[in-house]
């Protein structure tokens, strides 16, 4: 952010001459710290390490200025730039100007529509039912919820977009997880990029490189498959990048663009709805009355859940919004303005350039959300409470065309899990366990461990 920025917000006590806020950073946690200084600050306030200075918001009135994209637009901050030797031009870490953003955003979109989400439904049903019988085999023992579900929202990108399986479910570790976590930590890590880490860091960038090199060849083997089979169609995520022209440009996306997008629903789809899925099991576990609505619900539904069946469970549906509500996968996403502009009424100016992020976390506690904001209420998405609120307080996906792609894929895959879940199994939690959440660009409980026991 300018200087001009900076002038009337609120900033943390303590500032360092020459340092800055560096009191006041959680390299483990950051978002949380974040949303812990939004309680004290208010609806925005800056920080500054070093010459590094961040503009957070929160408050609900000046996210919906940020959220207009005749003023602002996505900006790529350092940790996304970081991923870019991940998934490089992709949907989520390409730059603005990239034309490879717009050419797959059109060529991908008919792979989220209502036909293909009925075809991908029969993947979820098997996956779901793999971990259900993965779970079956382990009575009354606890297991590693998260670990699990990463699992499962891999297999369900993995063969319902690109044909392919890592059969993770028959084996106990995953060499692409581990290398997809590890290059999530490295980019949360370095985010702060201060001169001082970067001399201890050597051991754990080397082996960021080789993780990268590792799922980049996974990727391109995953392609280089599909195209020796060309003579079959696949109604797929990869078949529509594979021969589907630019309806503006007529021209196919390139291999290398490809693989930056596979990457991005491999990374995105599975990281993402894991912790959800992890977070809602959490709420479940601790909330026997809301574990007794979805049961309920869940019972009245098909064994398998029928694609027909998950638009009439609304009350799953609104536990997945409200745990997105509190613990939404990505606790926020930056904006930048396309020209000279203030928020509040000229209260803040920007100049063009300018940036500021959109911390979700504490957006999605404003008090609009009522009194009660922390606590888990899946009421809260009943149809009469949800029209007396502004659709931009609630914001898990980000905003505008650059939101998420993926955002009914992840739905549909989270409402389906549940109930296939909940009619299997109930959940109790290790004695003891507080919730403890990680961060590595996106949310998920850590060291969650959880007895299921069959119904």
């Amino acid at each position: 952010m300018g200087h001009n920025v900076g002038v009337n917000i609120p900033k943390p006590r303590f500032r360092l001459p020459v340092l800055g806020d560096i009191l006041s950073i959680d390299a483990a946690k950051p978002t949380q710290r974040e949303l812990k200084m939004a309680s004290e600050l208010g609806p925005i306030f800056e920080r500054k390490i070093l010459s590094h200075r961040l503009v957070v918001v929160s408050g609900a009135d000046l996210v919906a200025e940020l959220n207009d994209e005749s003023r602002f637009t996505k900006f790529l901050a350092l940790p996304h730039r970081k991923l870019r030797a991940l998934g490089g031009d992709g949907l989520f870490t390409a730059f603005n100007s990239e034309p490879n953003w717009g050419a797959a955003h059109r060529v991908l979109m008919p792979g989220f529509s209502r036909d293909a989400m009925r075809r991908y439904h029969h993947v979820m049903q098997d996956v779901a039912g793999e971990l259900v019988e993965h779970w079956r085999a382990r009575p009354d023992r606890f297991v590693d919820v998260t670990a699990d579900l990463n699992k499962l929202t891999l297999e369900n990108m993995a063969r319902a977009g690109f044909g392919y399986s890592f059969d993770s479910f028959e084996r106990d570790d995953d060499a692409f997880v581990a290398a997809i976590v590890r290059i999530l930590g490295q980019v949360n890590r370095t985010s702060n990029d201060l001169p001082l880490t970067r001399l201890f860091d050597k051991k754990s960038r080397l082996q960021n490189e080789r993780d990268i090199e590792y799922v980049h060849g996974v990727v391109d083997d995953v392609i280089e498959k599909r195209l020796l089979d060309n003579d079959i169609r696949h109604d797929d995520l990869l078949d529509l990048m594979l021969h589907t022209p630019d309806p503006e440009t007529g021209e196919l996306l390139d291999r290398v663009n490809i693989r930056h997008q596979v990457l991005t629903f491999l990374v995105a789809g599975n990281e993402t709805t894991a912790g959800t899925l992890a977070f809602a099991l959490y709420f479940l576990a601790t909330h026997p009355d809301v574990a007794a609505r979805v049961r309920e619900e869940a019972d009245n539904a098909a064994d398998s859940v029928a694609y027909e069946d998950i638009s009439k469970l609304r009350y799953i549906r609104s536990v997945v919004d409200e745990t997105l509500r509190l613990w939404p996968s990505a606790p926020g996403y930056f904006r930048k303005a396309r020209q000279d502009t203030s928020l509040a009424d000229g209260k803040y100016p920007m100049k063009a350039g300018e940036w500021a992020f959109v911390l979700t976390l504490g957006l999605h506690r404003d008090p609009v959300w009522g009194p009660d904001a922390d606590v888990f209420d899946p009421d809260r998405f009943s149809s009469a409470r949800a029209k007396s609120r502004p659709a931009h307080a609630y914001k898990p996906f980000g905003t505008g065309m650059r939101g998420c792609i993926g955002r009914q894929f992840a739905l549909h895959e989270s409402v389906l899990t549940l109930a296939r879940l909940a009619q299997s199994f109930d959940f109790e939690l290790d004695d003891g366990y507080e919730l403890d959440i990680q961060e590595s660009l996106t949310l998920k409980p850590q060291n969650m461990r959880m007895k299921v026991r069959q119904r």
